[in-house]
Protein backbone atom coordinates (compact mmCIF):
# COMPACT_ATOMS: atom_id res chain seq x y z
CA UNK A 1 0.00 0.00 0.00
CA UNK A 2 1.30 3.59 -0.79
CA UNK A 3 0.48 7.09 -0.70
CA UNK A 4 -0.69 8.27 -4.09
CA UNK A 5 -2.16 11.63 -3.12
CA UNK A 6 -2.75 14.05 -0.51
CA UNK A 7 -5.20 16.27 -0.40
CA UNK A 8 -5.53 19.60 1.68
CA UNK A 9 -8.18 21.39 2.44
CA UNK A 10 -9.31 24.15 4.41
CA UNK A 11 -12.48 24.89 5.99
CA UNK A 12 -14.44 27.47 8.01
CA UNK A 13 -17.06 26.01 10.68
CA UNK A 14 -19.22 28.30 12.64
CA UNK A 15 -18.56 29.31 15.98
CA UNK A 16 -20.31 31.78 18.67
CA UNK A 17 -18.87 35.02 20.28
CA UNK A 18 -16.75 32.91 23.08
CA UNK A 19 -14.85 34.90 25.55
CA UNK A 20 -11.19 34.20 26.94
CA UNK A 21 -7.94 35.44 27.61
CA UNK A 22 -6.23 36.30 24.42
CA UNK A 23 -10.09 38.38 23.26
CA UNK A 24 -13.24 36.71 21.21
CA UNK A 25 -13.73 34.03 18.75
CA UNK A 26 -14.46 34.84 15.22
CA UNK A 27 -17.52 33.99 13.60
CA UNK A 28 -16.13 31.05 12.05
CA UNK A 29 -13.74 28.36 13.63
CA UNK A 30 -10.52 27.62 10.92
CA UNK A 31 -9.57 24.03 10.47
CA UNK A 32 -7.56 22.12 7.71
CA UNK A 33 -8.52 18.71 6.28
CA UNK A 34 -6.11 16.49 5.23
CA UNK A 35 -6.94 13.50 2.96
CA UNK A 36 -4.26 10.38 2.35
CA UNK A 37 -5.45 8.78 -0.62
CA UNK A 38 -3.60 5.14 -1.59
CA UNK A 39 -3.09 3.20 -4.68
CA UNK A 40 -5.67 0.31 -3.53
CA UNK A 41 -8.23 3.30 -3.20
CA UNK A 42 -8.17 3.89 0.75
CA UNK A 43 -8.44 7.49 1.96
CA UNK A 44 -7.66 8.34 5.62
CA UNK A 45 -8.64 11.57 7.25
CA UNK A 46 -6.88 13.69 9.62
CA UNK A 47 -7.86 17.43 11.56
CA UNK A 48 -5.41 20.34 12.38
CA UNK A 49 -6.17 24.16 13.10
CA UNK A 50 -6.26 26.29 10.68
CA UNK A 51 -3.31 29.40 9.35
CA UNK A 52 -2.10 30.64 6.76
CA UNK A 53 1.05 29.36 7.50
CA UNK A 54 0.46 25.56 8.31
CA UNK A 55 -1.58 25.23 5.12
CA UNK A 56 0.85 26.22 3.09
CA UNK A 57 3.81 23.67 5.29
CA UNK A 58 1.20 21.00 4.12
CA UNK A 59 0.59 21.75 0.85
CA UNK A 60 4.11 21.44 0.50
CA UNK A 61 4.72 18.49 1.94
CA UNK A 62 2.30 16.91 -0.27
CA UNK A 63 4.81 15.93 -2.71
CA UNK A 64 7.10 14.23 0.32
CA UNK A 65 4.35 12.26 1.57
CA UNK A 66 3.59 10.75 -1.73
CA UNK A 67 5.18 7.09 -2.81
CA UNK A 68 5.59 6.36 1.27
CA UNK A 69 3.88 3.26 2.56
CA UNK A 70 1.22 4.64 5.79
CA UNK A 71 2.42 1.83 7.90
CA UNK A 72 5.63 3.38 7.82
CA UNK A 73 5.74 6.19 10.47
CA UNK A 74 9.03 6.69 11.22
CA UNK A 75 10.06 6.97 7.60
CA UNK A 76 7.29 9.88 6.71
CA UNK A 77 8.23 12.11 10.16
CA UNK A 78 11.81 11.83 9.52
CA UNK A 79 10.98 12.95 5.27
CA UNK A 80 9.05 16.05 6.90
CA UNK A 81 11.53 17.08 8.88
CA UNK A 82 14.51 16.80 6.92
CA UNK A 83 12.48 18.95 4.30
CA UNK A 84 10.64 21.35 7.08
CA UNK A 85 12.70 21.04 10.33
CA UNK A 86 10.34 22.70 12.51
CA UNK A 87 8.45 24.40 10.61
CA UNK A 88 8.75 27.39 12.94
CA UNK A 89 7.27 28.45 15.66
CA UNK A 90 5.57 31.64 16.97
CA UNK A 91 6.86 34.01 19.45
CA UNK A 92 3.71 33.57 21.43
CA UNK A 93 4.20 29.87 21.99
CA UNK A 94 2.90 28.88 25.60
CA UNK A 95 1.21 32.67 25.61
CA UNK A 96 -1.58 31.79 23.37
CA UNK A 97 -2.03 27.86 23.53
CA UNK A 98 -2.48 27.16 19.88
CA UNK A 99 0.55 28.72 19.07
CA UNK A 100 3.18 25.53 18.70
CA UNK A 101 6.29 24.37 16.45
CA UNK A 102 4.21 23.62 12.94
CA UNK A 103 6.22 20.36 12.77
CA UNK A 104 3.71 19.37 15.62
CA UNK A 105 0.16 20.42 13.71
CA UNK A 106 1.32 19.43 10.15
CA UNK A 107 2.77 15.81 11.40
CA UNK A 108 -0.11 15.19 13.88
CA UNK A 109 -2.75 15.46 10.94
CA UNK A 110 -0.67 13.34 8.64
CA UNK A 111 -0.19 10.67 11.19
CA UNK A 112 -3.80 10.61 12.05
CA UNK A 113 -4.18 10.20 8.18
CA UNK A 114 -1.95 7.13 8.33
CA UNK A 115 -3.67 5.57 11.42
CA UNK A 116 -6.98 5.60 9.58
CA UNK A 117 -5.74 4.00 6.67
CA UNK A 118 -3.52 1.31 8.51
CA UNK A 119 -6.77 0.28 10.56
CA UNK A 120 -8.96 0.27 7.15
CA UNK A 121 -6.48 -1.83 5.62
CA UNK A 122 -6.13 -4.43 8.48
CA UNK A 123 -10.53 -4.22 9.19
CA UNK A 124 -8.98 -2.71 12.78
CA UNK A 125 -10.15 0.37 14.40
CA UNK A 126 -7.45 2.71 15.20
CA UNK A 127 -7.62 2.44 19.07
CA UNK A 128 -6.44 -0.97 18.57
CA UNK A 129 -3.35 0.19 16.88
CA UNK A 130 -2.72 1.84 19.97
CA UNK A 131 -2.47 -1.09 22.18
CA UNK A 132 -6.33 -1.92 22.72
CA UNK A 133 -9.42 -0.57 24.44
CA UNK A 134 -8.86 0.65 28.44
CA UNK A 135 -12.11 2.09 27.99
CA UNK A 136 -15.20 2.26 25.29
CA UNK A 137 -16.92 5.12 26.32
CA UNK A 138 -14.44 8.22 26.64
CA UNK A 139 -15.57 10.64 29.30
CA UNK A 140 -15.66 15.13 28.60
CA UNK A 141 -16.53 17.75 30.18
CA UNK A 142 -18.96 20.82 29.62
CA UNK A 143 -16.56 23.47 28.62
CA UNK A 144 -18.57 26.74 29.47
CA UNK A 145 -17.37 30.26 28.50
CA UNK A 146 -18.45 34.08 28.75
CA UNK A 147 -19.82 34.64 25.59
CA UNK A 148 -21.79 37.68 23.68
CA UNK A 149 -25.14 36.71 22.40
CA UNK A 150 -24.73 35.53 19.17
CA UNK A 151 -24.72 32.00 17.48
CA UNK A 152 -21.68 32.70 15.22
CA UNK A 153 -21.38 31.49 11.42
CA UNK A 154 -23.66 33.55 9.26
CA UNK A 155 -25.82 35.01 12.20
CA UNK A 156 -22.13 36.61 14.07
CA UNK A 157 -23.65 38.25 16.56
CA UNK A 158 -27.13 37.58 15.96
CA UNK A 159 -29.62 34.36 16.93
CA UNK A 160 -31.88 32.22 15.75
CA UNK A 161 -35.42 32.68 17.13
CA UNK A 162 -36.59 29.24 16.33
CA UNK A 163 -33.82 27.74 17.76
CA UNK A 164 -34.82 25.46 21.12
CA UNK A 165 -32.88 23.67 23.59
CA UNK A 166 -28.71 23.27 23.39
CA UNK A 167 -29.10 25.65 20.11
CA UNK A 168 -31.12 28.13 21.76
CA UNK A 169 -29.20 28.35 25.07
CA UNK A 170 -25.51 28.44 23.01
CA UNK A 171 -26.52 31.10 21.28
CA UNK A 172 -27.68 33.19 24.37
CA UNK A 173 -25.65 36.14 26.52
CA UNK A 174 -23.37 34.42 29.47
CA UNK A 175 -21.66 37.62 31.00
CA UNK A 176 -23.01 36.84 35.06
CA UNK A 177 -22.75 34.19 37.15
CA UNK A 178 -26.38 33.57 36.51
CA UNK A 179 -25.71 33.30 32.92
CA UNK A 180 -22.75 30.85 33.26
CA UNK A 181 -25.16 28.70 35.68
CA UNK A 182 -27.96 29.25 32.24
CA UNK A 183 -25.28 27.71 30.00
CA UNK A 184 -24.08 24.66 32.03
CA UNK A 185 -27.80 23.81 32.56
CA UNK A 186 -28.49 23.81 28.89
CA UNK A 187 -25.33 21.95 27.81
CA UNK A 188 -26.01 19.28 30.58
CA UNK A 189 -29.53 18.98 29.85
CA UNK A 190 -28.16 17.98 26.28
CA UNK A 191 -25.27 15.89 26.71
CA UNK A 192 -25.44 14.61 30.63
CA UNK A 193 -21.77 16.03 31.18
CA UNK A 194 -20.69 14.79 34.82
CA UNK A 195 -17.88 17.48 34.64
CA UNK A 196 -17.63 21.32 34.22
CA UNK A 197 -15.37 23.23 32.95
CA UNK A 198 -14.96 27.75 32.95
CA UNK A 199 -13.47 29.38 30.57
CA UNK A 200 -11.53 32.73 32.60
CA UNK A 201 -9.25 35.55 32.21
CA UNK A 202 -11.44 37.52 30.05
CA UNK A 203 -13.87 39.64 32.81
CA UNK A 204 -13.03 40.58 36.53
CA UNK A 205 -11.70 37.70 38.13
CA UNK A 206 -14.03 38.16 41.62
CA UNK A 207 -16.99 38.15 38.85
CA UNK A 208 -15.28 34.91 37.33
CA UNK A 209 -14.84 33.04 40.82
CA UNK A 210 -18.30 33.91 41.16
CA UNK A 211 -19.41 32.62 38.26
CA UNK A 212 -17.72 29.17 40.11
CA UNK A 213 -19.63 29.59 42.93
CA UNK A 214 -22.86 29.71 41.61
CA UNK A 215 -22.06 26.58 39.66
CA UNK A 216 -21.00 24.52 43.11
CA UNK A 217 -24.52 26.13 44.50
CA UNK A 218 -26.62 25.63 41.47
CA UNK A 219 -25.59 21.79 40.54
CA UNK A 220 -24.15 20.34 43.98
CA UNK A 221 -21.21 19.30 45.53
CA UNK A 222 -20.99 15.50 43.24
CA UNK A 223 -20.41 17.85 39.63
CA UNK A 224 -16.46 18.08 39.34
CA UNK A 225 -15.73 21.80 38.26
CA UNK A 226 -12.76 23.56 36.83
CA UNK A 227 -11.75 26.98 35.96
CA UNK A 228 -8.97 28.22 33.30
CA UNK A 229 -8.09 32.12 33.49
CA UNK A 230 -5.30 31.46 30.32
CA UNK A 231 -2.45 32.38 32.81
CA UNK A 232 -3.70 35.85 32.57
CA UNK A 233 -3.70 36.68 36.67
CA UNK A 234 -1.08 37.60 38.86
CA UNK A 235 -0.36 35.82 41.61
CA UNK A 236 -1.81 38.19 44.32
CA UNK A 237 -5.01 37.24 42.21
CA UNK A 238 -5.07 33.45 41.56
CA UNK A 239 -4.52 33.45 45.33
CA UNK A 240 -7.36 35.58 46.61
CA UNK A 241 -9.49 33.92 44.38
CA UNK A 242 -8.14 30.22 44.43
CA UNK A 243 -8.75 30.87 48.21
CA UNK A 244 -12.57 31.97 47.19
CA UNK A 245 -13.00 28.51 45.16
CA UNK A 246 -11.09 26.08 47.71
CA UNK A 247 -12.79 23.16 47.98
CA UNK A 248 -15.05 23.97 44.96
CA UNK A 249 -12.69 23.34 42.41
CA UNK A 250 -11.62 19.56 41.12
CA UNK A 251 -8.21 21.57 39.43
CA UNK A 252 -7.15 25.10 38.83
CA UNK A 253 -5.57 25.03 35.42
CA UNK A 254 -3.34 27.34 34.22
CA UNK A 255 -4.51 30.53 36.91
CA UNK A 256 -0.71 31.76 36.54
CA UNK A 257 2.23 32.02 33.60
CA UNK A 258 5.06 29.75 33.02
CA UNK A 259 6.64 26.88 35.27
CA UNK A 260 7.47 29.08 38.01
CA UNK A 261 5.22 31.47 38.33
CA UNK A 262 2.55 27.68 38.79
CA UNK A 263 4.97 26.46 41.30
CA UNK A 264 4.80 29.19 43.38
CA UNK A 265 1.54 29.19 43.35
CA UNK A 266 1.11 25.69 43.91
CA UNK A 267 3.68 25.92 46.67
CA UNK A 268 0.88 28.73 48.54
CA UNK A 269 -2.30 26.46 48.25
CA UNK A 270 -1.18 22.88 49.34
CA UNK A 271 -4.23 20.58 48.84
CA UNK A 272 -5.19 21.94 45.39
CA UNK A 273 -4.19 20.39 42.16
CA UNK A 274 -3.07 22.04 39.27
CA UNK A 275 -3.15 21.51 35.70
CA UNK A 276 -1.47 22.84 32.61
CA UNK A 277 -1.91 23.07 28.94
CA UNK A 278 0.37 26.56 28.83
CA UNK A 279 3.57 26.12 30.96
CA UNK A 280 4.23 22.44 30.00
CA UNK A 281 3.41 22.11 26.15
CA UNK A 282 6.27 19.74 25.16
CA UNK A 283 8.70 16.64 25.98
CA UNK A 284 11.57 19.59 26.66
CA UNK A 285 9.11 20.91 29.26
CA UNK A 286 8.94 17.73 31.23
CA UNK A 287 12.37 18.34 33.25
CA UNK A 288 11.53 21.91 34.31
CA UNK A 289 8.10 20.80 35.27
CA UNK A 290 9.42 18.27 37.13
CA UNK A 291 11.96 20.82 38.79
CA UNK A 292 9.96 22.99 39.62
CA UNK A 293 6.74 21.02 40.48
CA UNK A 294 4.62 23.28 38.19
CA UNK A 295 1.52 21.03 38.34
CA UNK A 296 -0.20 18.00 39.21
CA UNK A 297 -2.17 17.24 35.50
CA UNK A 298 -1.27 17.50 32.26
CA UNK A 299 -3.42 18.53 29.36
CA UNK A 300 -2.29 16.64 26.02
CA UNK A 301 -3.23 17.40 22.85
CA UNK A 302 -1.99 15.21 20.13
CA UNK A 303 -2.55 18.17 17.61
CA UNK A 304 0.36 19.85 20.00
CA UNK A 305 2.30 17.54 21.07
CA UNK A 306 3.23 15.50 18.25
CA UNK A 307 0.55 12.75 16.82
CA UNK A 308 -1.19 9.88 18.72
CA UNK A 309 2.19 7.86 19.01
CA UNK A 310 3.84 10.71 20.86
CA UNK A 311 0.94 11.82 22.92
CA UNK A 312 -0.03 8.33 24.20
CA UNK A 313 4.01 8.30 25.58
CA UNK A 314 2.93 11.01 28.35
CA UNK A 315 1.27 8.05 29.47
CA UNK A 316 4.19 6.77 30.92
CA UNK A 317 5.91 10.20 31.67
CA UNK A 318 2.41 10.72 33.69
CA UNK A 319 2.88 7.45 35.46
CA UNK A 320 6.60 7.87 36.26
CA UNK A 321 6.18 11.55 37.69
CA UNK A 322 3.12 10.99 39.59
CA UNK A 323 0.82 13.29 37.30
CA UNK A 324 -2.72 13.00 36.30
CA UNK A 325 -3.35 13.19 32.79
CA UNK A 326 -5.85 14.64 30.23
CA UNK A 327 -6.31 16.25 26.92
CA UNK A 328 -7.31 19.88 25.88
CA UNK A 329 -9.42 20.59 22.76
CA UNK A 330 -9.60 23.64 20.29
CA UNK A 331 -12.85 24.23 18.21
CA UNK A 332 -12.96 21.49 16.37
CA UNK A 333 -14.89 18.72 13.92
CA UNK A 334 -15.88 15.48 13.92
CA UNK A 335 -12.31 14.34 12.81
CA UNK A 336 -10.36 15.59 15.70
CA UNK A 337 -13.13 14.44 17.95
CA UNK A 338 -12.91 10.88 16.53
CA UNK A 339 -9.24 10.69 17.12
CA UNK A 340 -9.12 12.18 20.44
CA UNK A 341 -11.69 9.60 21.17
CA UNK A 342 -9.90 6.67 19.30
CA UNK A 343 -6.23 7.89 21.72
CA UNK A 344 -8.18 8.20 24.89
CA UNK A 345 -9.94 4.80 24.81
CA UNK A 346 -6.30 3.51 24.77
CA UNK A 347 -4.74 6.19 27.14
CA UNK A 348 -4.54 3.82 30.45
CA UNK A 349 -3.77 6.73 32.78
CA UNK A 350 -6.64 8.86 32.28
CA UNK A 351 -7.23 11.18 35.05
CA UNK A 352 -9.93 13.03 33.77
CA UNK A 353 -13.11 13.96 31.13
CA UNK A 354 -11.57 15.23 28.56
CA UNK A 355 -12.12 18.97 26.97
CA UNK A 356 -14.11 19.53 24.20
CA UNK A 357 -15.55 22.56 22.34
CA UNK A 358 -17.84 20.24 20.11
CA UNK A 359 -21.15 21.36 21.44
CA UNK A 360 -20.65 24.92 20.11
CA UNK A 361 -19.42 23.90 16.86
CA UNK A 362 -22.75 23.02 14.69
CA UNK A 363 -21.07 22.81 11.34
CA UNK A 364 -20.45 19.01 10.64
CA UNK A 365 -18.76 17.14 7.54
CA UNK A 366 -18.35 13.34 8.31
CA UNK A 367 -21.30 11.19 6.78
CA UNK A 368 -24.26 10.89 9.32
CA UNK A 369 -23.34 14.31 10.60
CA UNK A 370 -22.17 15.34 14.23
CA UNK A 371 -20.99 12.42 16.51
CA UNK A 372 -22.96 11.70 19.68
CA UNK A 373 -22.78 12.77 22.97
CA UNK A 374 -24.62 11.00 25.48
CA UNK A 375 -23.75 10.53 29.24
CA UNK A 376 -21.41 13.00 28.81
CA UNK A 377 -19.47 10.23 26.85
CA UNK A 378 -18.45 9.63 23.36
CA UNK A 379 -18.41 6.05 22.41
CA UNK A 380 -15.14 4.74 20.74
CA UNK A 381 -16.10 2.95 17.16
CA UNK A 382 -15.17 -0.54 16.95
CA UNK A 383 -15.47 0.16 12.95
CA UNK A 384 -12.40 0.31 10.79
CA UNK A 385 -9.69 3.14 11.05
CA UNK A 386 -11.25 6.17 13.21
CA UNK A 387 -14.58 4.97 11.86
CA UNK A 388 -16.21 8.05 10.23
CA UNK A 389 -16.28 9.10 6.86
CA UNK A 390 -16.43 12.36 4.60
CA UNK A 391 -19.13 13.80 3.23
CA UNK A 392 -17.75 15.74 0.27
CA UNK A 393 -20.61 18.23 0.11
CA UNK A 394 -20.59 19.06 3.52
CA UNK A 395 -16.69 19.70 2.90
CA UNK A 396 -17.00 21.78 -0.52
CA UNK A 397 -19.98 23.84 1.36
CA UNK A 398 -17.45 24.46 4.02
CA UNK A 399 -14.37 25.25 1.88
CA UNK A 400 -16.55 27.54 0.50
CA UNK A 401 -17.51 28.83 3.54
CA UNK A 402 -13.72 29.28 4.03
CA UNK A 403 -13.56 31.58 1.09
CA UNK A 404 -16.14 33.52 1.75
CA UNK A 405 -15.40 34.54 5.34
CA UNK A 406 -12.38 36.10 4.82
CA UNK A 407 -10.21 34.89 7.30
CA UNK A 408 -6.91 33.07 7.03
CA UNK A 409 -5.46 33.12 10.67
CA UNK A 410 -6.79 33.22 14.26
CA UNK A 411 -6.78 36.67 15.73
CA UNK A 412 -8.99 36.91 18.84
CA UNK A 413 -7.42 40.30 19.69
CA UNK A 414 -8.43 41.71 16.37
CA UNK A 415 -12.11 40.63 16.70
CA UNK A 416 -12.27 41.84 20.27
CA UNK A 417 -11.53 45.44 18.82
CA UNK A 418 -14.48 45.07 16.47
CA UNK A 419 -16.39 44.79 20.15
CA UNK A 420 -14.11 47.26 22.22
CA UNK A 421 -11.88 49.20 19.85
CA UNK A 422 -9.10 49.94 22.57
CA UNK A 423 -9.18 46.30 23.59
CA UNK A 424 -5.50 45.04 23.42
CA UNK A 425 -4.20 41.26 24.51
CA UNK A 426 -2.15 41.28 27.76
CA UNK A 427 -0.13 38.00 28.31
CA UNK A 428 -1.32 39.10 32.49
CA UNK A 429 -4.41 41.34 32.67
CA UNK A 430 -5.29 41.30 36.46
Amino acid sequence: MKIVEMRVTPIAIGDPPLLNAAGLHAPYALRTIVELVTDDGLTGLGEIPGGSATLALLRQMAEVVVDHDPWQLNSIKAALVAKMGDGGTSTLKNVRPWETPRINHVWSAIEVACFDLMGQSVDRPVVDLLGGVVRERVPYSAYLFFKYAGAGGALGFGTDPAASGWAAARQAEALTPEGIVAQARGMIDAFGFESVKLKAGILDPDLETDAILALRAALGPDVPLRIDPNGAWTHETALRCGQRMAGALEYYEDPVRGQDGMARLRAAMPGMPFATNMCTTSYADIPGAVASGSEDIILTDHHFWGGLRSTLELNRVASTFGRGLSMHSNSHAGISLAAMTHLAAATPMLTYACDTHYPWQSDELIVGGKLAIEDGCVRVSREPGLGIRLDRDALERLHQQYLACGLTDRDDEVEMRKVEPDWRFMPVRY
